[in-house]
């Protein structure tokens, strides 16, 4: 059996000690790039692919080579929640929710997500 992680939280998976390790600079939960970015996401699933035969140390981290955005801007506001957006991110979280419990009424397993 071969394993190889995708994953966006280098200090944590190269800590657990996981045999190959393909590293994307992006935000939490997005690993395999940027949601519709299909060429993207495909070009990482395969050099994650490649790992499997390229590999012949434990503990191997490659690192995708794409970037976020082109100033890497997105960490300054990654997961930020203050004054200026809590109500906004208040209506997102409860239209999120009434997607996913519609998606459920409905025998879905998942709702679409949302903009």
């Amino acid at each position: 059996m071969v394993t190889v992680i995708l994953g966006s939280a280098l200090d944590i998976v190269e800590y657990c000690g996981v045999p190959r390790f393909l590293y994307s600079d992006f935000p939490l939960g997005n690993p395999c790039g940027k949601p519709g970015y299909r060429d993207m996401q495909l070009a990482i699933v395969r050099q994650a692919l490649s790992m499997v035969h390229g590999i012949d140390q434990p503990r191997a981290t490659w690192r995708a080579p794409f970037t976020w955005s082109e100033n890497d801007a997105w960490r300054a506001a990654y997961a930020r929640v203050d004054d200026s957006n809590r109500d906004a991110l208040q209506r997102k979280g409860e239209q999120r929710r009434r997607q996913q419990a519609d998606a459920r009424a409905a025998g879905q397993r998942r709702a679409p997500m949302i903009d």
